[in-house]
């Protein structure tokens, strides 16, 4: 018997909900999909505090759709609308055992971009699209900038797909004595923090804008970075929430821009280039990543996605070109083993000490 969309609806129409109705019958489900034998959606509850107390109703749903003839696999996500309410006070709890949550609303902002206390600059790094080693420089840029004696901090602000955990090597969960100030990881040198630390590294975030900009403020503004030369943001890749959120409200010394020298990812690029533009953010630099492939076996360097296209684009809207990283495999093996390749030693580490190096003399870092 092959499942439909009815039958599923139908079996959750009679899963009930606190304070009445069912999950269908209040308008509770989001995204239904159904195909091959699998059942996914997500439980979209009015507020985070509904979102906890409806944990028994997703396992109850988990098990009415597996009881159906010709469902193999359900995957169910829940997820909260709103804000949370205010939370009464309460007593701090104790050193360790912290209760904290990221997300819900940011608080109001009055006035233009304001500074991080304790911290001297701090340096976006984006691209106008994904894939294009973006994460990677980050990574290896804060390695090198911390191994020339610069106080490095490395903020990993792509909440939907934080990879900075895998590429730092780090996974514990941050501490907070207070339930509110959080104490950021140290790996290879640098300070580091993701909203990675706090979920598991196949869970998903399912927010809306409002929850993103919640997060990236508490990520920025109740982390105890301490005193710092330079924050390095790894920025998602486009031009959406979280780029604007943050420029309208820190204070940016400016941003990198990354991006392969093939026209597809140069289009892209110019958006970026353009937005920093409008949301007045300097651009300190162009870097070109993937710029060539000089094969193990026998030497020949290669230009799979062209070469020269960002030192060419600098060039023609006047800023600086902070040079060129190969496609380079072991810089690819390091980030997934954790070990960013600028901690050890060997072309592809001189490679982004010599960018840092830029960066310092420019006295941009």
């Amino acid at each position: 018997m092959d499942i439909t969309r009815e039958l599923v609806l139908k079996a959750l129409s009679e899963i009930a909900v606190p304070g009445g109705g069912s999950l269908v019958s209040r308008d509770l489900i989001r995204a239904l999909r159904v195909e091959a034998g699998t059942v996914g959606f997500v439980i979209e509850a009015p507020t985070p505090e509904d979102a906890r107390a409806f944990g028994p109703v997703q396992a109850e749903a988990e098990a009415a759709l597996r009881a159906l003839p010709g469902v193999e696999r359900v995957q169910v996500v829940m997820t909260a609308h709103g804000p949370a309410a205010k939370p009464a006070a309460r007593p701090a709890p104790a050193a360790g055992a912290p209760n904290l949550k990221i997300g819900g609303h940011p608080a109001p902002h009055q006035g233009g971009p304001k500074r991080v206390s304790g911290i001297e600059r701090i340096i976006a790094i984006g691209s106008g699209k994904g894939g294009v080693g973006k994460s990677t420089v980050s990574s290896n840029l804060a390695v090198a900038l911390a191994r020339q004696g610069r106080r490095v901090g490395l903020l990993d602000a792509d909440i939907y797909g934080p990879s900075q955990p895998r590429m730092m090597g780090v996974n514990k969960r941050p501490a907070s004595p207070d339930g509110k100030t959080i104490i950021p990881l140290q790996a290879h040198g640098v300070t580091v923090m993701s909203i990675g630390f706090m979920l598991k590294e196949e869970e998903a975030v399912i927010w809306r804008g409002p929850m993103l900009m919640g997060a990236l403020q508490q990520l920025i503004e109740q982390v105890a970075w301490g005193d710092l030369d330079i924050l390095l943001i790894d920025l998602p890749p486009g031009t959406g929430d979280i780029q604007l959120t943050l420029s309208q409200r820190f204070a940016l010394t400016g941003a990198i821009v990354v991006s392969t020298p093939q026209d597809v990812a140069m289009l892209d690029a110019r958006k970026a280039l353009d937005m920093f533009g409008k949301l007045k953010v300097p651009v300190l630099g162009l870097v070109e990543n993937m710029s060539t492939y000089i094969c193990p076996n026998c030497g020949h360097e290669a230009h799979l996605f062209g070469h020269g296209g960002v030192a060419a684009e600098a060039a023609k809207i006047g800023v600086p070109f902070l040079g060129e990283l190969p496609l380079d495999l072991d810089t690819r093996l390091a980030g997934d083993a954790g070990t960013p390749i600028a901690a050890g030693s060997g072309p592809m580490a001189e490679a982004y000490s010599r960018l840092a190096a830029r960066l310092v003399a420019g006295g941009m870092a």
